[in-house]
């Protein structure tokens, strides 16, 4: 497959740029794969379309402030360079993005007020293997680093918090699961009510979630590990629910695949999961073979990325670009601060 199959054209106007008002306000695209109607609502409404005894899974990664600033020592100029830390491979060893990259070579030297961090390494994909030096990172981006929004998103929300979804706990993704992001503590309470088992597992969004694909054919792409954990308690009580063949319902595509990169069949041919912490590199394209995933709640992604592909391999690729098309001409809002949809 071409990687050029997955391309659209989106109105820049409909890129979002700041959140709405009220995060359950947001439009909601209902897309039913097996007979191909496609129908609208509000975010809200979402509650609808849960029965009693699904299992709602949801991802409480928090984002760190992983942008900061430093300048490279020992340059007359002091040319203030970026980092975007992507992971820890080890203490005080940083995964990073660099910009200007052609002035991070390795042995450069970056201040920080006063800390200071070596570049040790440049990958072939332009990562920089980062090593600070007698500091604690976390310490120092909670005093200097910023949330890094999408470079689409062009001036910062009034509320930055806007960037995290409400049940936000453990931190270190650097992008948001921003399906996430439309839903309230009442609505969340709501489901819970209706008899729907919510259940979190925790996988930091990095890399791989949002990082362009450069190659021409789908297959060749490589996806960029990310961290995850999924407890006992969240696996046991999807297993459960799979047996007794209640559906299991993924906010998120970063929940997508935590749940597959663990899935597998029991003697009894059931699809199951694995408790388990490590990193994921799943990459899902159309040929996938969903085996937990049910249905999915997720927001409208760009073109040609790994997150469109998972969505067209979860559903009849031109059903999916069909919905798409309804979005533009109904004027959808897009991306991390836009409307979302779920597929079922």
């Amino acid at each position: 497959m071409r990687v050029a199959e997955f391309d659209y054209n989106l109105p820049k106007e409909l890129i979002a740029q700041s959140p709405q008002d009220k995060r359950d306000e947001s439009r909601l695209l209902i897309l039913n794969r097996l007979t191909g109607e496609i129908k609208e609502s509000i975010f809200r409404n979402i509650i609808n379309f849960l029965y009693p005894g699904d299992v709602l899974v949801i991802n409480d990664t928090k984002v760190i402030p992983a942008r900061i600033y430093g300048r490279i020592n020992g340059k007359k100029s002091g040319q203030i360079v970026e980092l975007l830390l992507l992971r820890e491979i080890e203490a005080g060893k940083w995964e990073a993005l660099a910009k200007p990259a052609k002035k991070l070579k390795p042995g450069v030297i970056v201040t920080f007020n006063g800390a200071y961090a070596k570049v040790l390494e440049r990958k072939e994909t332009g990562i920089r293997i980062i090593e600070f030096q007698g500091i604690n990172v976390r310490e120092l981006l909670n005093k200097q680093g910023e949330i890094a929004l999408p470079p689409y998103i062009k001036s910062k929300p009034k509320d930055i918090n806007r960037y995290q979804t409400i049940y936000a706990e453990k931190e270190g993704a650097i992008a948001a699961p921003t399906a996430g992001l439309h839903f309230t503590k009442e609505l969340l309470s709501n489901i819970s009510n209706k008899g729907i088992e919510v259940v979190k597992l925790t996988l930091h969004c990095g890399l791989g979630t949002f990082r362009p694909v450069k190659v021409d054919l789908v297959e060749e792409h490589k996806m960029h590990l990310e961290e995850f954990e999924i407890t006992e308690e969240t696996a046991r009580i999807v297993n459960k629910a799979k047996k007794e063949h209640r559906r299991v319902i993924a906010v998120g595509t970063t929940v997508v695949r935590s749940l597959e990169s663990q899935a597998f069949l029991n003697k009894d041919n059931i699809s199951q999961i694995k408790a388990n912490k490590g990193f994921t590199d799943l990459y899902i394209y159309p040929g996938y073979k969903y085996k937990i995933v049910d249905a999915m709640i997720t927001n409208f992604h760009l073109p040609k990325s790994t997150l469109l592909m998972l969505v067209c391999a979860f559903a009849d690729k031109e059903f999916i670009f069909n919905a798409y098309k309804y979005a533009i001409e109904h004027k959808f809002r897009f991306y991390s601060f836009g409307d979302a949809k779920f597929i079922y």
